[in-house]
Formats: C-alpha cells, sequence, structure tokens
C-alpha cells in the first residue's frame, strides 16, 4: 500500500519528492507549470533543471539537486520514467528525501509500461512522497467535474446544462476542453450557460480540428480533406479550428529549433512531445514557415479578408500533407 500523500493536481505545492503518474497531458503539463510559478514566486533565482528519463546517464540526479554555491533553490523535473535507463532507477532509489534540502524532485511516469516500476515503488514507499494523479479522464462525470472545477476555480457561476453541452462538445481531447472552457471565462460575463456555450460552438462534431491535421500530418490527404469538409457542411468553427493547427505546428517549430527542448521544457506530454518530434524531423524548417504562413493566410480569410475561406482551409490541409512542399 503507497505511503505517499496524493494531492489534487489543482493543489499541487512544491514539496522535497513528487511523482507526477499518468498519461493526460493537459493535467501533466498543467501540473508542471503550477510548480514552477510557485517556485518561482517564492525566488526569482531559483535552479530548473529538466530532463527525459531516457537521456539519463549515472551520477546525474546527484549533481542536479546538490546545494548549488549561493544555496537557490532548485526544481528538478525527469519526464518519461517509463522510459527510465537502468541507470535513473538505481540513482532515483537511492535518494534520500533529508538530503534535498530547498529541492523539489520530480518524477513523471505515463504509466504507459512496466519500465521504472522499482523506482515507483521506492517513491510510494515513501510517507514523505507526494503523487498527483493525471490520469486520462475516459467517464463522462470525470470530464464534468473537470469542467466544474475549472470554472469554480476561477469563479465563474455556470450552468449543469452548460457544463453537459461543453463536455458533449470537447470531451474528446482535454485540452481542446480547458481552451474552450478558458475562452468563455475570458469572453462572457460571470454566467455561463447553455444558450452561451451553444452560441460559441455550435456545430462542434467528431471530425474536430485535430483529427483533421493529424491525417494531414500523417500524409492522408484525401483523409484530411473529407474530415474537413465534413466539418466545414456541419458548421465547425474555422477560426477555432485554426487555432488548434497553429499551436501544434507552433510546438514542431518549438522541437525542430531547439535540439535541446524536452517535453518538460515545453510544457508537453512526454508521448506527445516525442510524436511531434517525429514527425518534425521529416519537416524542413522552409516547410514549417509556409505552413504557419499558410495558417495566418487562412486565418485573416477566416476573418473576413477573402469571400471563400474554405479554400483557404483546404489549401492548407494539402500543404500540410505534402510538409510544407507547395
Amino acid at each position: 500500500m503507497s505511503k505517499a500523500k496524493f494531492v489534487d493536481w489543482r493543489k499541487v505545492k512544491p514539496s522535497p519528492l513528487i511523482l507526477i503518474f499518468g498519461s493526460e497531458e493537459y493535467l501533466y503539463s498543467s501540473t508542471i507549470r503550477r510548480l514552477k510559478d510557485d517556485v518561482r514566486a517564492t525566488d526569482t533565482n531559483v535552479e530548473i533543471y529538466e530532463i527525459e528519463a531516457s537521456d539519463y546517464v549515472a551520477g546525474e540526479l546527484l549533481n542536479m539537486i546538490s546545494p548549488s554555491l549561493f544555496s537557490e533553490p532548485k526544481l528538478v523535473v525527469i519526464a518519461g520514467v517509463e522510459r527510465a535507463t537502468d541507470a535513473l532507477i538505481e540513482d532515483g532509489k537511492a535518494i534520500d528525501v533529508a538530503d534535498l534540502t530547498d529541492v523539489t524532485l520530480v518524477f513523471q511516469h505515463a504509466g504507459t509500461s512496466t519500465r521504472g516500476k522499482a523506482l515507483l515503488d521506492s517513491i510510494r514507499a515513501n510517507e514523505n512522497a507526494v503523487e498527483v494523479a493525471c490520469a486520462k479522464l475516459t467517464k463522462d462525470n470525470e470530464k464534468s467535474a473537470f469542467v466544474q472545477s475549472h470554472f469554480t476555480e476561477l469563479n465563474r457561476k455556470f450552468s449543469q446544462s452548460a457544463v453537459k453541452a461543453l463536455v458533449d462538445a470537447f470531451g474528446n481531447n482535454l485540452l481542446e476542453l480547458a481552451a474552450a472552457c478558458d475562452q468563455l471565462i475570458a469572453d462572457s460575463a460571470d454566467q455561463i450557460d447553455e444558450e452561451l456555450v451553444n452560441r460559441y460552438f455550435s456545430g462542434r462534431v467528431e471530425a474536430d480540428a485535430y483529427k483533421i491535421l493529424n491525417a494531414a500530418l500523417d500524409g492522408k490527404t484525401g483523409d484530411a480533406l473529407l474530415l474537413l469538409r465534413h466539418a466545414l457542411q456541419t458548421g465547425q468553427d474555422l477560426i477555432y479550428m485554426l487555432g488548434a493547427f497553429a499551436r501544434k505546428i507552433r510546438e514542431m517549430c518549438q522541437i525542430a529549433g531547439d535540439p535541446r527542448a524536452t517535453a518538460a521544457s515545453l510544457g508537453m506530454h512526454p508521448f506527445a512531445f516525442s510524436q511531434a518530434k517525429k514527425v518534425s524531423s521529416s519537416w524542413s524548417d522552409e516547410g514549417l514557415a509556409k505552413a504557419l504562413q499558410a495558417i495566418a493566410d487562412a486565418d485573416a480569410a477566416a476573418k473576413g479578408s477573402e469571400r471563400q475561406p474554405e479554400y483557404r482551409m483546404e489549401q492548407l490541409v494539402m500543404l500540410i500533407s505534402n510538409r510544407g512542399r507547395e
């Protein structure tokens, strides 16, 4: 039985030893952001280390947690423990929480494999450890609770019918669900009801922006265009779709532009990072630049610069399918 203290991701605070367990990218990224914000609020000179467990070499952990010359606090994030090297597992098991003075040491494990189990068991056997669950939300009641907490945290009143409408529309992707909530919070009055949700997101369909984009990134031009036309026929919002496209392509640009980038440094889930890195490796810098420009052009068209923005969307999808080559 685990001796670690379980803490909700919204309430996590810097602590000597933290385990983030689960494969939900949004929850993991949000947890890391909260920890960074908290440690920086305490001391702007905090030292932050972020590494991939698969790249770990023996002795690295001890170097990172050892007191610095001026005793600055440290945040050490080790992502992807499900792909940990043997050295990390052994070094991690040897850590004594008593040695973690002014250090917040975070291990992240997606739970997608049994690799690193010995390290997980060691952490969970420590009564001073904290565990944050970041599992995928698969049930509608879990997603509804997520939306309710999101609104409550930011002091927004809401109706249950509004919550249901949001879950029905965006429940397949937690990042999109959170983004939809944030948009309503930013643009609306204190009360969020079903009418407001429908006004913002009417026509939302299963064939969403990420499905279209993923098909295009896989080079499946026909499938991507079919999904796009289905979405357009049912009235899906072009500007929202383009926002999703832009986020994904920008992530690819960040990865391609910095060979040292890690999932933790970009605030991405390790699995999503590895997928984006794999895709971006087949793109040229010129191709990525063309894709970003095409997104900007399509966004301008969707906002009224052209009479047929749908044409721009189709051109964008074909450009992405060809990895930025016209």
